[in-house]
């Protein structure tokens, strides 16, 4: 091969070997043009396709792994709380034993707020609701009975005879099993279970859920706290003040109660909201609080509250339903106390319809 040199013009010739444009028969046809660079031949343009199932699995992937991740997490803090209820066997009457949950039957639930724990010396019951989940799941009915409806006490270890006495001495006279036997006696309705909540509870779970927003029919002063008219939210401390005041309003106890159904109505939904269930820590933090502060009957057991929650079918607010268990008037016993005379027929009517699952009917004629 002659020596290159500058002067002489001539330029080396490549090997063929390294001829990238030498045809692939080696017989030193004319280079063919090479394609542009954007134009993939179908084989790399099969391959970018196939790349694409192989990203689709691997985020589908992902994803599936993080909701199974959060539904565990749910699944574990869900279990840790309930199995962390504080349950008490005597809380029903007469250690009576609780009926398997049957579908399409209501289920009647005692709910008490109390300044206590049950059985702590002192307790006294400020709150007293009948709650019935309808028997299609659909709504829950929030019965009030006024505290001081005057009502047959049956015979207990402090008076040892039927006596004649506001309703919320049964708490004072025989605990919880004692007020849910009393309701029994007088509805005639059979009650499924009791869940007491005391009051340091009720202020905490009102402020782990941001407060409580209710619209005030009317003013009012309680321990020092004033609730001015109109659309307020409220801390624990002042919800609490809120629920219990009722000597400067001019419907007594059944403004209080009515205030009481509100306030419950709104814990309950929030405790339901998409805020709550779609935070982990929020909904972790809100079921401590309700294990840490609630008492119930044996046999709400983890695997019955569950079966209980997964059945529920609330469609919207108004899936809560409010109602007041009928008096006819007030009165005064012979010692001096003012106390609530129960409307006999009206209470008959609702006890029909507890009984009946027709709790729809009745509030459709009886409009709270």
């Amino acid at each position: 091969m002659p020596n290159y040199t500058p002067e002489s013009g001539a330029r080396p010739q490549r090997a063929a070997e390294d001829d990238e444009h030498l045809d692939l028969f080696g017989d030193g046809g004319e280079p063919q043009p090479t394609a542009p660079a954007a134009a993939a031949s179908p084989a790399a343009r099969r391959g970018k396709k196939r790349k694409w199932p192989k990203i689709f699995l691997a985020v589908l992937l992902v994803v599936v792994l993080l909701v199974v991740g959060v539904l565990f997490y749910y699944f574990r803090s869900l279990s840790s709380a309930l199995q962390n209820v504080h349950r008490d066997p005597g809380l029903m009457p007469d250690g009576a034993s609780v009926a398997p949950i049957e579908p399409g039957k209501p289920i009647n639930f005692v709910l008490m707020g109390t300044d206590g724990r049950p059985g702590l010396a002192g307790s006294r019951s400020d709150s007293l609701m009948v709650a019935q989940l309808s028997g299609d799941r659909q709504h829950l009915y929030l019965v009030t009975f006024l505290r001081d409806m005057w009502v047959t006490i049956p015979a207990n270890k402090v008076v040892s005879h039927d006596s004649k006495a506001k309703i919320n001495a049964a708490y004072s006279w025989g605990g919880p099993a004692l007020t849910i036997k009393t309701l029994e006696n007088i509805t005639g309705v059979k009650m499924d279970h009791a869940v007491i909540i005391d009051f340091p509870g009720f202020i905490k779970l009102t402020d782990e859920l941001g407060g409580v927003t209710v619209n005030n029919p009317q003013a009012g002063t309680m321990d020092g706290e004033h609730f001015p008219q109109g659309k307020q939210t409220l801390n624990g401390e002042q919800a609490l003040k809120y629920v219990r005041e009722r000597k400067d309003l001019a419907n007594g106890d059944l403004d209080r109660a009515a205030r009481q159904r509100a306030v419950i109505t709104t814990l309950i939904e929030k405790s339901m909201s998409g805020d709550v269930i779609t935070n982990p820590k929020k909904f972790n933090d809100v079921l401590k609080v309700y294990a840490d502060n609630t008492t119930v009957d044996s046999g709400l057991t983890p695997s019955t509250i569950r079966k209980i929650a997964t059945s529920l079918k609330f469609k919207n607010g108004t899936s809560i339903v409010p109602v007041q268990a009928p008096i006819s008037g007030f009165g005064k016993s012979k010692d001096g106390q003012a106390y609530d005379i129960v409307d006999e027929a009206g209470l008959k009517e609702l006890s029909d319809a507890l009984k009946n699952d027709r709790m729809a009917d009745y509030v459709a004629n009886h409009p709270q």
